[in-house]
């Protein structure tokens, strides 16, 4: 009996350390070093930039400032030898640049040695591009019912402020009520001269798209900010919704330098760690930073569905982690809201805020998302 525990044990251990032998597995990726020009370091590719740094730079740093190892992706020299060959730079320079050729090169040869190839199309408006069978293209923009071939949704990638500003151990410390306390600070207005403005400039804007004066994809016309603004009213007014709104006339108030010290940065914060739930709805682009953040935060988005990417999307259940308002049922945002509170408590109120946290930190970071989507690779 000993000896066939002693076996059982030994089988065990035997079995764990291959499965994590497999789990930290180093992804082998390869891109075109000539692609990669430094005068652009915005337009990089979110997992190169920890890899793409001056000779000295250590693992240790990279791990503290990006949360990605070496032990899990490393570079390599040649195409033959990756698994995954990455687009240095993002669908945006390569068209601003005139390289869109030096792209497609890439991409073919790829093809050719049954490579798949990741891209990134950053930015509000997404780059007009061709399909091919073997490309990945990385994008918060642009709308999922278009049926773009390969093209899916990724994440912001924010820095973590509770971790920052030494709150990790506060942030669960809210009391549930029957009120919902909803928080929003950001760029709303409900003007409609502002309206027809930022409208008319869509359309100037898809017409220069649609006869080819721009590179960029056409967009659906609507005004963010008047959107923002009528869902807005529509919570403030509701007698059973604690409102907690900060509504301004500009992006981040009009700031445009020191941002993070701007004391804008810590009332934009301090709003959604007073709340438990955050609209989040989409700005110029069809995409909404604010979401990532509330996460991050570990709080509810009440997220209007505007047809936009969300990451993950076959690996994370959404609507148990928000408010999920499709757009069609935008003046129920506050009927919505009230339905999905009622069935919570104080426990289950807490384990929410812990488990989106926990799905920031585990699937959504930098490491997170691509480390997800190397075991995606890999099966």
């Amino acid at each position: 009996m000993k000896k066939a525990q002693n076996s059982l044990r030994l089988y065990l251990v035997t079995l764990t350390l291959r499965i994590k032998s497999i789990v930290n597995l180093k992804m082998k990726l390869y891109y075109p070093p000539h692609h990669n020009n430094p005068s652009y370091r915005g337009q990089v590719f979110p997992l190169l930039k920890p890899f793409i740094k001056k000779e000295g730079f250590t693992d240790t740093e990279r791990i503290k400032i990006y949360g990605v190892s070496d032990e899990d992706f490393i570079i390599v020299n040649s195409m033959d030898a990756c698994e995954v060959v990455i687009l240095p730079m993002s669908w945006y320079y390569y068209k601003l640049t005139n390289k869109m050729g030096l792209a497609f090169k890439c991409i073919e040869e790829a093809n050719v040695l049954g490579k798949m190839v990741w891209s990134i199309n950053n930015g509000d408006f997404g780059v007009k591009l061709p399909s091919f069978k073997n490309l990945i293209v990385f994008r918060q923009g642009g709308y999922v019912s278009n049926d773009q071939v390969g093209h899916i949704g990724y994440p912001s990638f924010i820095n973590d402020y509770l971790i920052e500003n030494k709150l990790i151990d506060t942030y669960l410390n809210t009391n549930f009520n029957k009120q919902p306390i909803v928080g929003f600070c950001g760029q709303a207005q409900l003007s409609n001269w502002s309206a027809t403005k930022e409208m008319a400039k869509q359309i100037v804007r898809n017409l220069r798209s649609l006869i080819g004066l721009s590179f960029l994809e056409p967009q659906k016309i609507i005004s963010a900010s008047y959107l923002r603004a009528s869902i807005l009213k529509q919570l403030e007014i509701n007698p059973a919704i604690d409102s907690h709104f900060i509504k301004r006339k500009k992006y981040r108030a009009g700031v445009t330098q020191n941002k993070e010290e701007h004391s804008t940065t810590a009332d934009f914060y301090n709003n959604i760690l007073e709340s438990q739930y955050v609209l989040c709805i989409r700005g110029a682009g069809n995409f909404s930073v604010r979401f990532y953040e509330t996460l991050m935060m570990g709080r509810i988005p009440l997220y209007i569905d505007t047809d936009g990417y969300l990451p993950l999307i076959d690996n994370v259940k959404w609507k148990e982690h928000v408010v999920w308002v499709d757009y069609k049922d935008r003046h129920r945002a506050a009927e919505i809201l009230l339905d999905f509170h009622q069935k919570l408590d104080q426990d289950s109120l807490g384990a929410l805020l812990k488990k989106n946290r926990k799905l920031w930190e585990e699937k959504l970071t930098l490491s997170g998302f691509f480390n997800v989507h190397k075991e995606i690779t890999e099966k």
